[in-house]
Order: structure tokens, then sequence, then C-alpha cells
């Protein structure tokens, strides 16, 4: 069972239905027919020839099919990676040339071992540090940076390379007088027959008919000679064995980079197959296990000519809808990228450029998440500013430091809800033994002599301050009529030594102001603590109570036995 877990492809391999073969045959040739134009689309974007995007098509399909736990996530190039892996090591070497392939194939093997190790050593919690909102707001800054950077193939113009959308947008105004009417005629032609489909059946692939449909025009018109710039000879053949610049200065100048897109294209990759898998109840998906899997397809693809792959969205989603039920439909895929390789590369010389970055320019504008913005506007400022910080941070700043304004915000933000969270004071439901927060009920009965206070989180070194300043504050504000504090520890879930000092703390300012601290409603392990603690010899086995009410009745009882004996004393 062990060995199953680190290989998944045993749970559905030896109960192969025949049943599924259909399925996975009509998802595998699907997504397989995507792939082409997606893959040496992508490549490009990547600031590779557009035959690495199909070696990235090949071997790391098979590699996740085996030790990825998704039975539906279509693993390959992706905008995203792709653009990312342009940024890293833009800067080292001129697109294209030998330097910066060995370098993307390396980096491949970077990210794929980092990959492998946060899964080996179960560290997949650490992408939770990148809240919805960041990735929202990272994710749509970048696909508007993709999308515009492929505006030199759409217009057929010259333009530097650049991952600012305003020095693209400024050079491209004051150029597009230069624009090749024919080349941006067929873009634009290849954009509506993609979205066109899609709109008829999604399993259509969109982006092969543009594909056809601009090598046929190309061909047909005989429109290079009209300035339509095309793909041009596509190197024949599977990728070969080659081995990545492993030396210490590629480590250090990529592992940055290899960072951000182990993080980013893990995030990718879980999110959609976890959507997909809660339509499926025959398997689960491993977080740890999916980092193992994506890292073993990105090592062994960087030693058959890939650059990083993930999981993708749109690639993924038509892998369901046409059927897939376990991964040989990604093996059917890889096959065909390998038929692909061996036999049609000719076909793909006519390609124009202006199709391919149709192609991305569909994909990616479709990350751009609007109703997620004002579905946060409405329901969580907090959380729209963030996705609006980061959104904006990219576009302005870049790519790399869009990543580090994201991670920024969202330990930011954790540090801050951890540090201050929510507090509440309690009053009594009218004629009910229940309690709520004074500022979100009307009508509750709130006594002088009695303070009930709730604190929303764990008890520890980072929020006593806030804690006790809380407590001191409501209890100074209370007065001098303030008899019995208690403290709802219903939503406390742990503390630390620190806690158990600032509770100590408060005890102590309790007593020194005649007040009676009270505690109700702790759980298990938090007394537990106490009792370990010896905190709970301090508080009294009798200043403990299961609910407020019993707390409240018994300071009541007390107070009316202490008014009975003043008056027969009185009497005496």
């Amino acid at each position: 069972m062990q060995f199953k877990k680190f290989l998944p492809i045993l749970e559905w391999l030896p109960n192969y239905k025949p049943d599924n073969l259909k399925g996975d045959l009509a998802a595998g040739l699907t997504v397989g027919v995507m792939l082409i134009p997606q893959g040496m689309a992508y490549a490009m974007i990547a600031g590779l020839p557009p035959i690495y995007g199909l070696y990235a098509s090949t071997i790391p399909l098979i590699l996740y099919a085996i030790f990825g736990t998704s039975r539906q996530l279509a693993v390959g190039p992706v905008a995203m990676v792709s653009l990312l892996t342009a940024t890293g090591i833009g800067a080292m070497a001129d697109g294209g040339t030998e330097t910066y392939i060995l370098l993307a194939i390396t980096l491949a093997f970077f990210v794929g071992m980092i990959q492998f190790l946060l899964g080996a050593f179960r560290l997949g919690f650490l992408v939770n540090f990148l809240s919805h909102p960041v990735i929202s707001g990272f994710t749509s800054a970048a696909a508007l940076i993709i999308g515009l950077s492929q505006l030199k193939h759409l217009l057929g113009i010259k333009l530097e390379r650049s991952h600012y959308v305003h020095e693209i947008l400024i050079e491209a105004g004051s150029r597009i007088g230069e624009a090749n009417l024919i080349t941006v005629a067929i873009g634009i032609l290849g954009i509506a027959l993609i979205m066109g489909v899609k709109k008829i059946n999604k399993a259509i692939p969109g982006p092969l008919l543009a594909v056809v449909f601009g090598i046929l025009a190309v061909w047909g018109l005989g429109l290079t000679e009209q300035g339509v710039k095309i793909v041009g000879e596509v190197p024949k053949g599977l990728p070969s064995l080659v081995m990545p610049g492993l030396n210490m200065d590629n480590f250090n100048a990529l592992l940055p980079i290899a960072l951000a897109i182990a993080l980013v294209s893990f995030m990718e990759s879980i999110a959609v197959a976890k959507a997909i898998q809660a339509k499926h109840k025959d398997y689960k998906v491993d977080a740890n296990q999916e980092l193992i899997g994506l890292g073993i397809a990105n090592i062994g693809g960087s030693f058959f000519q890939s650059y990083p792959t993930t999981g993708g969205f749109s690639r993924t989603a038509v892998n369901d809808q046409a059927g897939a039920r376990t991964g040989l439909a990604a093996v059917i895929s890889a096959v065909l990228i390998a038929l692909t390789l061996l036999f049609l590369t000719g076909l793909f010389y006519y390609l124009p450029n202006a199709i391919l970055a149709s192609v991305i320019m569909v994909a990616v504008f479709g990350l751009i998440d609007i109703k997620e913005a004002v579905h946060l506007w409405h329901a969580d400022r907090s959380d729209f500013w963030m996705l609006a910080v980061t959104f904006i941070g990219t576009l302005a700043l870049g790519i790399e430091q869009g990543i580090l304004i994201g991670v920024a915000l969202s330990i930011a933000i954790i540090i801050f809800r951890t540090t201050m969270p929510h507090f509440a004071v309690l009053g009594k439901i009218p004629d009910k033994p229940h309690y709520k927060n004074i500022t979100r009920f009307d009508d509750l009965e709130v006594r002088d002599n009695i303070l009930i206070m709730r604190f929303d989180a764990r008890l520890y070194f980072a929020n006593v301050n806030y804690f006790k300043e809380k407590i001191e504050a409501e209890i100074a504000r209370k007065g001098k009529k303030l008899k019995l504090f208690i403290l709802d520890a219903n939503s406390i879930n742990g503390l630390d030594s620190s806690g158990m000092h600032a509770l100590e703390e408060i005890i102590d300012y309790c007593k020194a102001q005649g007040i009676t601290f009270n505690i109700a409603s702790v759980k298990g392990p938090v007394r537990d603590i106490l009792v370990r603690g010896g905190l709970i010899d301090k508080i009294g086995e009798d200043n403990l109570f299961m609910r407020i009410q019993h707390a409240v009745d018994k300071f009541d009882e007390k107070d009316r036995q202490s008014w009975e004996k003043y008056v027969l004393q009185t009497n005496e």
C-alpha cells in the first residue's frame, strides 16, 4: 500500500477497466492536438524555438502519469511558466541562442529538484503563504503582460523585448504605422476562429483549426512574399538526451527564478487538480505527492530538452470534458506529440507567427479574473486591496517583483491577522443562557458588574500584548463597578509559554483590581497545557466553568448569599 502511495500509477493501472479506454483515447487525442499549437506558442513566450514546446510535451507527460495523483491533470508547457522562464533567463543570454536554451533546460532541472524536495519533506503547506487574492492579482497581471508581449507577432513589427506593459504599449503605439496589415488580418481571424469554436463546443480544438487556417492561407496565397513572418524549418525527430548545465554558477543565477516557478507552477497545478478531482470520487489528490510527481516530470524532462512544465487550466478542463478517466490519457497525448515530431514537423513550415500569437492571446486573456475582483470588492475589501496591489505591482515592477510583492503581502496579512485577531465583548440574549457579541446584536443584556470577553485565536507570543491591552482597556472602561471578569476560551485552540505568562498577568491584574477572574469553555488540549504549566492552580478549579452562564449563576449566588449575610448582620 505504501509503495502505491509513491507510485500512484499502481492504483489505477492494475485495475484498469476497458470501459475507460474510450474516454482516455478521446481525451488523449484531443489534448494532444491542443498541445501541438499551444506548446509551440508557449515556447515562443519562453524565448525558445517552437520545437522546444513539443519537446516539453512528451517525457514530462509520461512521468507525471506515473508519479502524479490527479488522473485528469494535463501537464505540459503553460503561459505563466513560459513567461517566468523568459523573465528569469532573459537577462543572462539572448533568446533562442544555445546558451539560452541550455539555461532553460537547466532551469527545468532545478525547478524539478525544488518541487521534489518540497514533496519528499512534506512541505506542500508552504504554498499556503500565497493567498487566493494574491494569486488572482498576479495571474491577471501576468496574463496581460503575456498577451501584450505578442503584439509584435500580431502586428508583424519588431519590438524590443520587455516585461513592462507601459513600455510595450508605448513602443507598439509609436510603431503602429509599420504594421503589416496582412499579418494583422491573419492574427485577428485566428483569434475570431478560436473564440468562435470555443463558444460552439469547448472540446473542438480551436487552436489547431487556427493553425490549419494559417498554414493554408500563407502557403496557398504565397503570403511570405508579402512580409508575413512564419515559423520556418522545424527540426524533425524525438528530443535527444542532453545533460543540463549543472554547475554552481548556473545554480546561483537560476535559484531565485527556480523557486518562484516551483511555487507558482505548483499552485496553478494543485488548484486545477483539486477542482477537477471534486467531480470524481474514485481517487484523492495528495499535495505532497503532486510536488513529487511534478518534480520528477521536470527533472526527467530536463534530460530530454524540456523547459519547465506544470498542469494547465484550459487543457485540464478539456481533458476532463473529453472523458479522461486515468493517466493513460496523458500517455496517449505524449505519443501523439512524439508521432508529430517524427513525421509531421514539415507541415508547420508555413505556420505564421501571428497565429501562434492569437493562440497565446486567447489562452492568457481568459486568465484575467475581473469577476473575482468585483466579488472581493463586495465581500472583503482587505482581500480586494491585496489583489489590486499585487496586480498593479506586477504590471509596474515586473513579474519577479510581482511574485515577491504577493508573498510579502500574504505573509503580512497572516502576521496582522494573528497578532491582532478578532475579540468580542459579550452580552446575554434575554431569557436565554447564550451570549453574543454586543457589536453585532441589539438588545443584549450587559451588566455593569460583569465583563465577558471572547478571544478568537490561539494565544501565543505574537498576540499576547494585544490580548492584555484589550482586556485591560475593557476593564478600565467598566470602572469600579466591575466585580467579575469572565474569559470565554471557546475559540482559543492553544497557547504557548508566552500565552500562559499573559494569562497569569491578567489574573494578577484582576486580583489587584478586586475583580474575580473566571474562565469558561476551555477546550481539552488547552486545559492540558494549563495543568502542565501549573496555571490551573493559580486560576483555581472553582473558577473554571463549562459554560459562561454557569460562572454568572455562581457569581449571582455568591452575591445573593453575601447580601443575605449582610442583611442578617445588620438586623442583629
